[in-house]
């Protein structure tokens, strides 16, 4: 599905990324982890032609996406939850899912407003209210929703519950189980360990640019040094 090889990339003269790997299989929830500021983000950004990386490779349903735009990045199928959440502060809850509705045979659940109101039971509630009157656990929903509406082939998820409340993350949590099992493939970034541990495929840990481990979630458990080193936990 996905596929990241040898990736580097730059912020101006600043080397960012020096060698990351990742993949994320069909129907596979992956998660991204790392402390703070070890290449995370950047990732994502080079995966969905943000930042253009300096070399590797990207590689999408057996399609390399060096060299595209962002646009082009999303109508390939791939729905991005940003960092910070990006919510439109003068447009409803309903106009902004309808404005990024688009048909698309993914061979999935097509999803629509509809389904994501029925999936988020207060964000239906919420759906005539503007954007900056939402709180943070329902701009989380909306950016997921908003994403969810693209009718992805793979979600990329950036901190998905940073900053929440637990009640918020539980039912985010709730929900990322609840599209795994419809087959939709998922890439998490977030703290929460224990929380992806339960739910996760596959795990990728980066520090410093590289992607220094990578394994199952028994294996993260198992070897609690790995935490320790890379996690800080």
């Amino acid at each position: 599905m996905l596929e990241v090889q040898h990736l580097t990339a730059f912020y101006g003269n600043s080397q960012a990324l020096f060698d990351i790997n990742l993949r994320v299989g069909k129907g596979q929830l992956v998660s991204l982890l790392g402390r703070n500021g070890m290449g995370k983000t950047t990732t994502v950004n080079c995966i969905m032609g943000l930042l253009q990386s300096a070399g590797g490779t990207i590689h999408f349903n057996n399609r390399s996406l060096k060299g595209c735009a962002s646009h082009q990045v999303a109508k390939s199928g791939i729905g991005v939850v940003p960092e910070g959440r990006g919510i439109f502060p003068n447009l409803t809850v309903d106009e902004q899912l309808r404005a990024f509705a688009t048909p698309r045979d993914s061979g999935l659940r097509p999803w629509t407003a509809e389904g994501v109101f029925e999936l988020f039971p207060n964000l239906a509630r919420r759906q005539s209210s503007l954007g900056n009157l939402l709180s943070g656990g329902e701009q989380q929903m909306l950016a997921i929703g908003r994403a969810l509406v693209t009718n992805p082939i793979l979600l990329i998820l950036d901190e998905a519950t940073e900053g929440l409340a637990p009640l918020v993350r539980r039912e985010i949590w709730h929900c990322l189980k609840q599209l795994k099992h419809s087959s939709l493939s998922i890439l998490v970034i977030d703290k929460n360990v224990s929380d992806l541990m339960r739910i996760a495929d596959q795990h990728f840990i980066v520090e410093k640019g590289r992607t220094v481990w990578s394994g199952d979630s028994n294996a993260l458990q198992t070897d609690r040094s790995i935490t320790a080193r890379y996690l800080g936990l």
